[in-house]
Formats: structure tokens, sequence, C-alpha cells
């Protein structure tokens, strides 16, 4: 007795397989399934077969089964059934699936079509897919339903071939097979970055950092880190910037010198974990200031934020978060800079998670804070400082790495720097066409959005105005977000969930920062569902 040959799930290329497809929808369809006239040759070639994409299991060069799949419209069911968008969801991208045919030697065993379906489930996640239809023969209506397709609509087809419309929607079909579509094979091959940091760099950037090190006193390093400096208020329209080495807290604490060197009382906002942080920034410079405090992920009443700086007339400074990382939100930009402008009050703005995210306008801002990495696509390592006025040195009241007015007197490279973080930098600054980022950045993010709130995720900050590169997912206490964080992870998707922040309210997070692709979002948020919804996964199994 041979060897049984391995089983191969592809979609189907070679002009021998499709002789065998014809062959094989011979057998099922017109001998098996009387659906159509026999021929005597043995050979049924799909009506729609130039526009059907074909998934088949192989053994060796034996073709075992197939699906097909089509996506143009109208469907063979259509045909069937005129008024068939009636009894369908609006909103979703359709496809049909046509041909489900096993060769009868491979129908037990059951290992070709979980097999084939999982390849069909990995197309569909590619091209987007959220429904599926079929006609399903009547006396596999037990198969279909397992697998969580649901009837619509009378039969259709000609007694005694009778069919069964029947449609299947992506949250509907997750839940009901995890251990079939989650990955098959756990590869430990490269991961797919949605954290707010590191974000996944590119190549030019990479080769950027690599170069050979020069001397921060060098005339060439010199000129970069101008163009650097340059690009960044181009980026931002600030008046001025600076970059040091360090981290954003870095470049917060660096304002936070600068405001103890004023002496006036302010205001900090804090509706999230980094407005926290903004205010414990002030408290350890020992800054004079009063806190209005929301709940997190509750954006601020301008009207509010008013009538606290007028309580207090001498509140020269306004401090705050842009996009409040630990929520997904973006606080008023626009209407808290009026205020400041029309009130005389120092604007001064955390924008680490924003920059290179959307379109900003620092031209008036006293102070902005913000990072190389997340939105701007470098490495971490390299702390930016926005501002709009002269500053100068202050060596008896700063220390002097954080003394700005230093870095200002000697256009930013007061002491030794890192030219290998600003060759990256400044190859992340040019590689970009940044309205095309914003743009495309603002429409991805609104689209995972509405697919999030459609597979029935709790989104954070729902009613506020939503960052374009953050969204934070409350998950359902059935599951913990660590466990969940983790096992992503294993699948080869990188989630913001171990921040501590995160961790005690059971969320986590899908950041846009490093570009991917709609693509890798559908696979993403679909693996998140079906880890979510997977009966399998007890809560005993996921709380920690």
């Amino acid at each position: 007795m041979e060897p049984q040959s391995a089983l191969t799930v592809k979609v189907a290329t070679e002009p021998w397989e499709f002789e065998q497809i014809h062959r094989l929808n011979h057998q099922t369809f017109a001998e098996e399934i009387p659906q159509h006239a026999a021929d005597p040759l043995g050979r049924l070639v799909d009506r729609f077969h130039d526009e059907n994409t074909y998934v088949i299991g192989l053994a060796g060069r034996q073709l075992m089964g197939m699906i097909a799949i089509r996506e143009c419209r109208p469907f063979s069911l259509e045909q069937k059934l005129p008024d068939l968008e009636r009894y369908l969801p609006a909103g979703r991208s359709i496809c049909e699936l046509r041909l489900l045919a096993v060769q009868r030697r491979y129908r037990a065993g059951g290992q070709l079509l979980p097999a084939l379906l999982d390849c069909v489930w990995r197309h569909c996640l590619r091209d987007g897919f959220d429904l599926a239809l079929i006609s399903a023969v009547t006396r596999q209506l037990k198969l279909y339903r397992h697998l969580g397709f649901e009837p619509f609509g009378p039969l259709v087809g000609t007694p005694p071939v009778l069919f069964q419309p029947m449609m299947l929607t992506l949250e509907r079909f997750a839940p009901r097979a995890p251990k079939l579509f989650r990955r098959m094979a756990r590869t430990g091959g490269a991961s797919t970055n949605f954290l707010p940091g590191p974000v996944t760099i590119q190549p030019a950037v990479s080769r950027a950092l690599r170069r050979p090190a020069v001397s921060h006193r060098s005339a060439d390093f010199l000129d970069e880190m101008k163009e650097t400096r340059a690009r960044l208020c181009e980026l931002t329209r600030a008046a001025r910037a600076e970059i040091m080495l360090g981290s954003g807290t870095m470049a917060n604490d660096a304002i936070a010198g600068q405001l103890s060197l004023d002496g006036s009382p302010g205001l900090v906002l804090s509706n999230g974990e980094f407005g926290k942080r903004l205010v414990s920034h002030a408290r350890r410079w020992g800054l004079r200031f009063e806190v209005l405090a929301k709940a997190w992920g509750e954006p601020f009443d301008v009207e509010e934020v008013e009538r606290s700086l007028a309580r207090a007339p001498s509140r020269r400074w306004l401090w705050f978060v842009h996009c409040e990382t630990s929520t997904g939100i973006l606080n008023d930009l626009d209407a808290l800079g009026s205020l400041c402008h029309r009130l005389d009050v120092k604007l001064c703005v955390d924008a680490i998670s924003s920059i290179g995210t959307m379109p900003l306008d620092f031209s008036h801002a006293y102070f902005a804070s913000g990072v190389s990495g997340k939105g701007l696509g470098a490495f971490p390592g390299l702390a930016i400082v926005l501002y709009d006025h002269d500053v100068s040195p202050a060596p008896t009241l700063l220390p002097s790495v954080l003394d700005l007015g230093l870095y200002a007197q000697h256009h930013s490279v007061p002491f030794t720097h890192s030219s290998n973080l600003v060759h990256a930098l400044h190859t992340a600054l040019w590689r970009v066409t940044w309205h095309e980022r914003y743009r495309a950045l603002a429409e991805t993010s609104a689209w995972l959005r509405a697919r999030l709130g459609r597979l029935g995720f709790d989104l954070v900050g729902a009613a506020a105005e939503p960052s374009n590169a953050v969204v934070t997912i409350a998950l359902p206490d059935s599951v913990n977000s660590v466990t969940v964080g983790a096992e992503m992870e294993k699948d080869g998707y990188l989630l913001s969930a171990n921040s501590q922040y995160l961790k005690d309210r059971n969320w986590i997070q899908i950041c846009l920062m490093g570009e991917p692709s709609r693509e890798q979002l559908i696979a993403v948020s679909t693996a998140l569902l079906q880890l979510c919804a997977d009966p399998s996964c007890t809560a005993a199994a996921l709380r920690c």
C-alpha cells in the first residue's frame, strides 16, 4: 500500500488543477447531485469559472476537494432570488461561496474541510469580506448551521434539487469554530506591531540608524541637526524646536523646568494616565497650579476650563495632553488654544502621541513636547521640545541636561549627541508625504472603529473626539486583557496590554502609528474577536 501524500491547501493556478476541478464538479453536481446534465466526457466547467477563485486540497497531484469564492455581482444566488438585497444586513462587504465538493474517499477523517475553510477564511480576511453567502443543499443544512450560517428567504432550485439560501457574518462565524480558525501553526515568525511604541520601523529608517556614527561636533552632523529641527518646525508650524537625548518624560520635565522659572501659577488638565503624569511633573518641580480633572475618556468642556482660569486670573499657563494615549481620545487643541490666546494664557501641550499622526499648528504654543518614535516613525530615544519664544540658560536653577536655554544656545547640541538616532529621525521626517499620511490614518482609524463597533467591542471614550492612531478597547469581564495580549502575541500580533493603567482597567489597545495595512487590521480584529468569544477559553482559563 502506497503511503498517503501530505495534504496541501492552496489557490488553484495550474492547468492540471483546473482539469481536475472540472471533473470533480461533474462528479458532484451532475452525477451525485443531479443539478446539471451529465456530460459524456465527465467534465463540468462552471459558468462562472473565470470569476471563481478555487481553494483546493491536494494529496500530491490528486485533487481531494475544493471551494470556490466569487465576489462579482450579480451572484448566482441573485438569479434564483432577485430580491436578495432585502434579506441582507446593510454596509457589508460580501462574497459568495460555491461548489463545495470533496472526493468520496477523502470525506472521512475530518481534516480536509477544516483546512479548506481555513484557507477560505484567510482569503476573505485579506480581501476584506465580512459576509459570505451560500446556496446550501438541503441535506447539508446541519453542517452549515454548525459553522454559523443562518438561513434566509425561501428554498430555491428545481425539485428534486433544492437549496436553502444562507449567510454567515464574520462576527457570528468567529466564535463557532475557534480552534479551527485560530492559526493552525504558530511559527514564531515576525509579529505585526500594533503598539503605540516602539513602532514598526521602515527599512530606510533602519538603514539610517546603521550608518557609521559621527562626531556631534562635525559640520555634517550639525547641518543634519539643523535640517531635522527645521523639518519638525515645518511639520508642526512651531517657531523653534530642540532635540534632546531622552524620552517624552524628559521633554515634559524640560517644559516643567521652564515653567518653574516663570514662577506664575497655572492649570493642569487631567482625563487619563498621561494627564496624571503631567500633574506629577508639576508637583515634582514645585509648580504652583490647580488640577481640573475629568473621568478617563471624558472630554473637557472648554467653558468649564475658562471658568476655572477666570476664578484665578493669576493663572498664566495651561498644560494638557493633546492625544491621551491611555484612552485614545483627543482633547480639543484648537478650542483650548483659542481660549489661551484670548485670555493671554501660555499654552503648553503634551503632543507625544499626536505629532506625526495628524495636522498640528503649534505656532502659538508656548511649549509642546514630542518624541522621535511613535507617530514620527523613527527609533525611540530623542525628546523633542517645540516652543514660540526666546529661552535663556538658567545655570543656577536647572540641571544642565534639562536646561532648554542651553540647548537653544548650542543649536540642540550642548553635549554629546547620537548621530545615529538623529540620522534615523531625519530620514523618517523626509520619507513621508505627511498630508497623505494624515488622510490615510484618519480614514483607516474611522474604518477600524466602525468595524470594531460592528464586531461588538466596547471602545473607550466613544463620546469624545477619537485619536487617529490609538484605539482603546474595554474587554469583557470574562477575559483578562493581559492574557489576551499574550495569546495575541503568540498568534503574531503585538497589542498594547501590559501598561499598569491598562491592566488595572482590563483594557487593550490597537495602535496605528506603525502604518499597518487594512488587511492586517482585519486580521488582528478578527483574531481578537475569536479569542474573546472563544467558548473553549473559559473564564477560569483566562482570568489571572
